[in-house]
């Protein structure tokens, strides 16, 4: 039989896991916009911009030259869905239009919320690289099993500095059904 003592001890474990428990929950919900503020304030890991007006007419393609761009997807480790592109990369000239499509599938037996956080490197290239149309401006709701296409189009600039001859984008894709407690709550995920 365990003294009282004893049993006031155990209490007060317990709460301090549940309490460490929730604190971890909520920094896993918190992640996504804090690395958004970390990347807005340092400047680093190349994040790109928001949305970009395409003037067409404005705009001619710099045919002297050719850059390399390569895609690159992973998940982050709470999240479970396959994410990847169609292409692994292309050859384009700066200041054209171009399109390449992602795609996800929910692995899982319930809906989720994916949001997908880009980065470009090198850093250098970051604010010459400009999305018309981007999955990583909202998040993605797929039902079990689902898949998605998602199509990015982008412009490389031609201010692009001359020796940047290859750029790679990078999408980590993160799970935050969390954040989103109607959808949790309505699959039973949450």
């Amino acid at each position: 039989m365990q003294s009282n003592s004893q049993q006031t001890q155990i209490r007060t474990t317990v709460k301090k896991l549940c309490l460490i428990v929730v604190a971890m929950c909520g920094f896993v919900v918190a992640m996504v916009p804090l690395y958004d503020l970390f990347c807005e304030i340092t400047g680093l890991n190349g994040k790109t911009g928001g949305p970009y007006t395409y003037d067409p007419a404005s705009t001619t393609p710099d045919k002297s030259r050719m850059i390399k761009v390569n895609f690159i997807t992973n998940t982050n480790d709470g999240m479970v869905w396959d994410f990847w592109s169609e292409k692994g990369g292309m050859r384009i000239h700066p200041g054209e239009l171009r399109a390449v499509n992602f795609y996800v599938k929910n692995t899982t037996d319930r809906v989720m919320v994916g949001q997908a956080i880009p980065s470009v490197v090198p850093t250098a290239a970051a604010e010459h690289f400009h999305k018309t149309e981007c999955f990583c401006f909202g998040q993605q709701i797929l039902q079990p099993g689902e898949v998605m296409e998602m199509p990015m189009r982008f412009i490389v600039g031609r201010e692009l500095p001359k020796n940047v001859q290859s750029i790679n984008l990078s999408y980590a894709l993160f799970d935050v059904t969390e954040s989103f407690p109607d959808v949790a709550t309505a699959t039973g995920g949450g």
